[in-house]
């Protein structure tokens, strides 16, 4: 009978190995924690007093810091590596992030634009919210600015969402940007009528309504020598901050048309006249009507 002895298992020979692999731990987590302390509390430190001092919004800023936060965190981890000796697994590591990067970014092109876009919005100030902008044959009030996309109410007050690529790379119009603009409305008269006498009506209405400014003054020149009417274009001055363009344009139409038909002015609508005259041959080969 053959009996079988285990071999004793020398647990000194593993401690080295254990204290070694204990030591690299802990220099590798205190490593870590002294370089993203004192990074992090001098690069966050030095991008926001950088960026406040040069004007730059405070949304921009907080987005600077968080991003500054999170490089100090990659470069502490990647010297803490280095530190504890942990190069070839940090480099492993390095290719595969670069690889994983480089995908992400082919797969997030449109959301990386929108992205920067919007940094550019928020830093630039084309518009800001409450403003009403047009782009491309589109309008709407400013709602709400995001990094990535703005929201806007059009006047039906259906929400729109544009992706701030579009208007970032699209020619806006801001009808609010100034504390002044012209509101101008075609007015027709007849070829008989009186041209000072609109012209008077014109600017005494226009200057009677709220909102409408002294200086510049109303003004109502003629515009074109239209087909079937004289142009006068009336122009009045408001701050498109305060008083909607929109209402000042409709009552400026409304009280000027009134002021038309109290005094007699025409209005005309378009025609055509047609001159000359018709002549008919071969009549007496036309059929007359039968009586059946």
């Amino acid at each position: 009978m053959i009996s079988l002895q285990a071999a004793p298992i020398d647990l000194q020979q593993y401690i080295p190995d254990l204290i070694s692999a204990f030591t690299t731990v802990v220099l590798f987590v205190v490593s870590f924690a002294l370089i993203y302390w004192i990074g992090k509390s001098f690069m966050s430190r030095a991008v926001e007093r950088g960026l406040e001092h040069r004007g730059f919004d405070r949304t921009l800023i907080d987005l600077a810091v968080s991003t500054t936060v999170v490089v100090v965190a990659v470069v502490a981890v990647a010297l803490a590596a280095t530190v504890a000796g942990f190069g070839v697994v940090l480099a492993a590591f390095a290719t595969l992030a670069g690889a994983l990067a480089l995908a992400v970014g082919f797969a997030a092109q449109d959301l990386i634009a929108n992205f920067v876009a919007g940094v550019f919005i928020i830093q630039d100030e084309p518009f800001s919210t409450g403003d009403w902008i047009e782009w491309d044959g589109n309008s709407g009030v400013v709602r709400e600015i995001q990094l990535r996309v703005t929201k806007l109410d059009t006047f039906d007050n259906q929400l729109v969402t544009v992706p701030n690529s579009d208007l970032a790379s699209a020619a806006v119009v801001n009808n609010e940007a100034n504390d002044k603009r012209r509101v101008s409305v075609g007015f027709g008269i007849g070829y008989e009528d009186d041209i000072e006498q609109a012209r008077e009506a014109i600017i005494d209405e226009g200057s009677r309504i709220e909102g409408v400014f002294d200086d510049p003054k109303p003004t109502a020149p003629v515009t074109e020598l239209g087909d079937s009417a004289v142009v006068l274009q009336g122009r009045v001055w408001i701050d498109p901050k305060k008083h909607s363009y929109g209402a000042v344009r409709a009552r400026f139409l409304e009280a000027v048309k009134e002021r038309f038909d109290a005094e007699g002015i025409d209005m005309p609508y378009p025609n055509t006249e047609l001159s000359g005259g018709i002549e008919v041959t071969n009549a007496d080969e036309m059929e007359a009507p039968s009586d059946d």
